[in-house]
């Protein structure tokens, strides 16, 4: 569990309708560096308030155990809505998302297909 002071500097909505939040701290120690870098790109749960946390909210909080298999995107789920972004970006020629993802899904397909062999 990581526990630093911050600053909520700003949040913004994003296609999928979540929300990018940043957060600015202060310089940190290695020890503090180093839980921010262990934990990219890994799924967790922030809590914030405008006062310090009570040695009894730390151990409610190191206790929680993090149930997220509902709340986050399967893999195919996040291609997919990669290839969407991807779509509305660039068409390539094609006139619907669903031609579109299933050219780019076949492609991928086939490149691992190949590797089979």
């Amino acid at each position: 569990m990581i526990i630093i002071p911050a600053q909520l500097e700003s949040y913004r909505s994003l296609k999928d309708k979540t929300l990018k939040i940043t957060f600015e701290t202060n310089e940190l120690n290695p020890q503090e560096l180093l839980g921010i870098a262990e934990n990219i790109n890994q799924f967790g749960y922030l809590a914030f308030k405008p006062e310090p946390f009570k040695q009894e909210e730390k151990l409610i909080m190191e206790s929680l155990e993090a149930d997220y298999k509902d709340s986050v995107k399967t893999a195919s789920q996040r291609l997919r809505g990669v290839l969407y972004v991807l779509f509305k970006k660039e068409q390539d020629g094609f006139d619907t998302f669903t031609r579109f993802y299933d050219h780019h899904m076949e492609k991928i397909i086939t490149h691992f297909k190949s590797k089979l062999d």
